[in-house]
């Protein structure tokens, strides 16, 4: 029985030592690390090696006692995805009712509780890019030109021809008793009817009327006539390469923003284009965030006069207040400010337009 007894005490220790090793993970440099329930049980930090003294290492800043758990993974997978976290919960109220305290807070150093302006901003462009294809509000791959409507005007003309010579023999059949000819003498008024319309509307067509005919002359700069070409031969191609390069560069609307709010405090000092920054930045997320919202409450049925009011009365009212809130200013200053800001808003627009228009035309 002796042998026996070895044997089962050897396989028992055995077992006992392969549990060990299951629950530990080897660092890259041998040091094993113990998991306790999904989490690194270490005493020094995994990234750099600096013993630790609280939850964070006090040298490169990485949290201890990560997580090895697939909750663990999908909690970062929709974390990077769509910055769900603390943060977001803190910030996006903030942004819609007190966005000039969010921003006065955060150019005052107070970081770690907001997300910040910039990973705010491109979160919004994306969730914009996303929710518009999936409503399909994206520009139109195909324009009509004078003539291909008249071309389709002309299609439409002999069908509805076709179709009174059918309505006509048909008559010629029936009895003159029966109930149906009052029917078909009634289509036969309407097909009429619609073949004068389009034959009117054919003939303005023909004058001039309708749709605007563009002449585009030459600039004498070969580059600058080349984009123009493209333009006037493909005009839905370029029509999609502009709503791409309004995604793609975006974030030029916040240089190009910063110094018309710059000369609203142009003789008050204290403020700086850092601060004016962080409240473009702000301002911009979260009227690209109206922008979806209101785009899917559209879609899902709302009255579009509502979604009109909205999207005319919301933007002024938050750029008040964040600026109210942003740099302390009385109600008379703030209003008017808000009058020239959106005057400076048309103005940066037509600008970011027109260097779109360059983007798509090379």
């Amino acid at each position: 029985m002796g042998d026996w007894d070895d044997a089962v005490g050897t396989a028992v220790e055995g077992g006992l030592a392969a549990r060990a090793v299951a629950a530990e993970t080897r660092k890259p440099g041998g040091e094993a690390q113990v998991l306790v329930d999904g989490h690194f049980a270490e005493a020094t930090c995994l990234n750099c090696g600096t013993g630790l003294i609280g939850p964070h290492c006090h040298r490169c800043g990485q949290q201890a006692h990560l997580h090895r758990t697939i909750g663990a993974f999908l909690h970062d997978l929709l974390h990077g995805a769509l910055h769900f976290d603390g943060k977001t919960w803190r910030t996006l109220p903030k942004l819609a009712l007190k966005p000039g305290e969010l921003t006065r807070r955060y150019i005052d150093g107070e970081r770690v509780r907001f997300v910040s302006p910039m990973a705010l901003f491109l979160f919004s462009v994306f969730l914009m890019f996303a929710v518009f294809q999936a409503i399909g509000l994206t520009t139109p791959t195909e324009l009509s030109t004078r003539d291909g409507i008249s071309a389709q005007l002309e299609e439409a003309r002999a069908g509805l021809i076709a179709e009174r010579e059918a309505l006509r023999q048909e008559l010629e059949r029936t009895p003159a008793d029966s109930p149906q000819r009052a029917l078909m003498q009634g289509e036969l008024v309407e097909v009429e009817e619609r073949i004068s319309a389009v034959a009117r509307t054919g003939a303005v067509m023909a004058s001039g009327g309708g749709l605007p005919s563009v002449t585009v002359g030459k600039s004498g700069w070969e580059w600058f006539d080349k984009g123009l070409e493209k333009w006037r031969t493909n005009p839905g191609l370029m029509l999609y390469k502009l709503q791409a390069n309004s995604y793609k560069f975006s974030w030029l609307l916040i240089p190009l923003s910063v110094p018309f709010v710059w000369l609203l405090f142009l003789w008050r000092r204290g403020f700086r284009a850092y601060d004016h920054a962080i409240f473009v930045t702000y301002s911009l997320a979260f009227m690209s965030l109206l922008f979806v919202a209101l785009s899917m409450l559209n879609t899902l049925g709302a009255p579009g006069g509502i979604v009109l009011l909205a999207a005319s009365l919301i933007p002024p009212v938050h750029i008040y207040k964040q600026l109210r809130g942003t740099y302390a200013l009385a109600r008379f200053s703030a209003l008017w400010r808000v009058g020239v800001l959106a005057i400076f808003i048309t103005v940066v627009v037509t600008l970011f337009l027109q260097i779109l228009l360059l983007l798509g035309a090379f």
